[in-house]
Order: C-alpha cells, then sequence, then structure tokens
C-alpha cells in the first residue's frame, strides 16, 4: 500500500508549473534541510503519492506528485547530511484547496499542515488524502 505526503514549496522559488513543465522525468526535490523532513523522505517509496502545496504565496493544496526516485544524496547539500527524493507531477486539483479552508474543517484538526506547519515534508492520513482530494475535485 502507497503512503501518501505533502510537499511544500514557495510558489515564487517553486511552482506547480514548474513541477507539471518537468514532465514525466520529474526533479529532484531539492533542498530540505530538517531532519524530521529528511526522515519523511528517507520513508517514502517509489509510487508514492503526494499533495503539492503552494507555501506563502496562495497557501493551497494545488496538485498531486508522484515519488518516482527514493532518498538519495542532495547536491545542492554540501554537508552531506541531507538528501532528497525524486518527484513528477501526476494532475492539478481542480479547484485549490486552501490552508484557511482546512484550518476551519475539524477533519483536518490532527493533520500535520495545521498542528506542524513549519515542516516543508509531512506525512498525509489516508483519511486526509481523500477527503482534501474530493474537496479539490478529484
Amino acid at each position: 500500500m502507497s503512503a501518501f505526503w505533502l510537499f511544500k514549496s514557495e510558489p515564487d522559488a517553486w511552482s506547480w508549473d514548474q513541477m507539471v513543465a518537468c514532465g514525466a522525468a520529474g526533479t529532484g526535490w531539492t533542498g530540505v534541510r530538517n531532519h524530521l523532513a529528511k526522515k519523511q523522505m528517507q520513508a517514502m517509496q517509489a509510487g508514492d503519492l503526494g499533495f503539492f502545496y503552494h507555501s506563502n504565496v496562495g497557501k493551497a493544496v494545488v496538485g498531486v506528485v508522484e515519488v518516482i526516485k527514493t532518498f538519495h544524496p542532495d547536491p545542492t547539500d554540501e554537508s552531506g547530511k541531507f538528501g532528497m527524493v525524486d518527484v513528477r507531477a501526476v494532475e492539478p486539483l481542480p479547484r485549490p484547496v486552501t490552508l484557511e479552508e482546512i484550518k476551519a474543517d475539524a477533519r483536518f484538526a490532527d493533520m500535520a499542515l495545521v498542528t506542524n506547519m513549519r515542516l516543508s515534508v509531512q506525512p498525509v492520513s489516508a483519511e486526509h488524502w481523500n477527503a482534501i482530494r474530493a474537496l479539490g475535485g478529484l
């Protein structure tokens, strides 16, 4: 069974449109420098799905990505302590699901996006996954 994740990106640094433009080859999810986020990426398997979340600007789940390469060294990390996974865009949400909506819905009270907002890569339960997909029109 696949696990579900959420990947945060500031759209002015890396947007959904840029993710889509990478096509089937995808791209490395570089630049993560948090040990808990690193552990999350180490747990990922090829085929796992994740939400692509625009942080800071927009603050909304805007698409679905797939992990296509498991944890490996991040060439942007000079210390060698951190790594990355590779992901590719799967599909956009027909309707972005905003952080405001998520916070206002009691079903998401224990979701990492609400309880640990600063974490850049986080797990998503199957229940939260299905509810956000439905809210987003998938």
